[in-house]
């Protein structure tokens, strides 16, 4: 009897978790193998978000320990950038050829994970050398390559995997969880890295970061694509498959059709070349002007990751109730103060932590709605190809932004560059206000 009352409430609190990997009971209509997908999405989510959170939260202060300079870190972000983009339109016209949008993400995150591996392992052996410093930033540039080149797959995948009446509470629960994990993963990396000194901790910490990833990949690969490739014989290939010149002339064109879309870019370069004139300085200035370690700047991104993880729930929910617009407009306009803030407030450990705490709740919603308005404004049989216009758009602002800030950080400092990205920040909030429109309000709207 009691084993069964033990059964009984182990199925209640697995039907509870896999639920809350759908983000609610929404997902019970769907057909099981849709159901599934949605629940290794969510663990792929969980075990990337523990990944990156290493990676993005140490990274600059690894590279910082092994001698590279601020300016060298502002201009690395630069190239990063540049180059992703070049690399997003192949990607894209690999997906459509190809069709093999899931096979084409993970071996291009494979790649990537790889580069983390190496990054790990190359101080064991180069220590002290000059050759040291320049392999790790060409490390860095083709790890940033490879995962954006499987972003177009990624995210045309995405779409196909989550219906829309449904994303706005699912991606805030995979969005908390994910909160979660890097929350955990930062406190306890802080603390490890502190604990076994530089760079050792780093170097381990980055271990374990390219097996969290290659855990998540192995989710991701049990992801049945509701759209199977496409069979295409190889002797019509010549035939049947437009060169790539052909396919630039045909993306063109097709963004051309969808002026609502163009609106949206605009919007979306302004946005991100004014947050990265200031985004590769943060950590420069916490370690190199606030002195703080290792462990304290991991406090200050679990802060940032607490309020997100609190809000995110609560912003899905308003999605789906007012409209992905309605709060977007709520949230864009609070973004220029986070970097105001930053820049003429911040100056020792404990204004940092708020500072980060009022940026987590504003970022931790805005994150949300504007994924959602990306699937949005993307055309459902051209996604591949415009979420890759929207990605290169994307790193060719942060290119251009991140090149600007290392230009000017030498001469005006990080209250300079702090305050150039404040005003870029409050004129992108005033092109969303007037360009962009929900694309589904618009339509009803244009019927009524």
């Amino acid at each position: 009897m009691k084993s069964q009352q033990l059964h009984k409430q182990f199925l209640r609190i697995k039907h509870q978790i896999t639920h809350f990997t759908w983000g609610g009971a929404w997902a019970l209509a769907l057909p099981t193998y849709k159901q599934r997908n949605l629940t290794y999405f969510f663990y792929d989510g969980l075990f990337s978000a523990a990944g990156d959170k290493i990676i993005l939260t140490y990274l600059t202060i690894y590279l910082l320990t092994l001698g590279v300079s601020g300016q060298q870190i502002g201009f690395l972000s630069s190239i990063t950038n540049f180059s992703n983009a070049l690399l997003l339109l192949p990607a894209a016209f690999l997906v459509e050829q190809t069709g093999d949008r899931k096979h084409i993400a993970i071996k291009s995150m494979l790649t990537g994970h790889l580069m983390i591996i190496c990054m790990a392992v190359l101080p064991f052996f180069l220590l002290g050398s000059s050759a040291l410093i320049w392999i790790m930033l060409a490390l860095v540039i083709l790890r940033e390559a490879a995962s954006n080149f499987a972003y177009p797959g990624w995210m045309d995948l995405t779409a196909d995997i989550v219906p829309i009446e449904g994303r706005g509470r699912y991606f805030s629960s995979r969005n908390f969880i994910m909160g979660l994990a890097s929350i955990l993963i930062t406190l306890l990396m802080g603390e490890f890295i502190t604990l076994m000194g530089e760079p050792l901790g780093y170097q381990l910490a980055f271990l374990l970061a390219a097996l969290f990833r290659i855990i998540a990949v192995t989710f991701f690969n049990r992801i049945k694509d509701p759209v199977p490739p496409q069979k295409i014989e190889r002797h019509q290939e010549s035939q049947f498959k437009p060169s790539f010149l052909n396919y630039l002339q045909s993306f063109l064109a097709s963004i051309k059709e969808h002026p609502h879309f163009i609106r949206f870019i605009i919007y979306v370069a302004v946005l991100n070349f004014s947050i990265q004139i200031s985004a590769p300085f943060f950590t420069v200035y916490m370690v190199e002007t606030l002195h703080l370690t290792a462990a304290m700047i991991g406090v200050v991104t679990v802060m940032n990751a607490v309020a997100n993880m609190l809000v995110q729930r609560r912003t899905g929910a308003l999605v789906d109730q007012w409209g992905n617009r309605s709060v977007s407009l709520g949230l864009i306009f609070l973004i220029p103060l986070v970097s105001l803030i930053w820049g003429l407030w911040v100056h020792n450990y404990w204004q940092a932590i708020a500072v980060e705490i009022f940026s987590g709740l504003v970022w931790g919603g805005f994150n949300l709605v504007s994924f959602n308005a990306l699937l949005q404004q993307t055309p459902e049989d051209q996604r591949a190809r415009f979420s890759a216009c929207y990605q290169i758009v994307v790193m060719l602002s942060l290119a251009l932004g991140a090149g600007f800030g290392s230009l000017v950080f030498p001469k005006i400092e990080f209250v300079g560059v702090t305050l150039f990205s404040t005003a870029g920040r409050l004129i992108a909030a005033l092109l969303f206000l007037f360009l962009v429109k929900d694309i589904r309000e618009s339509k009803q709207a244009s019927t009524g």
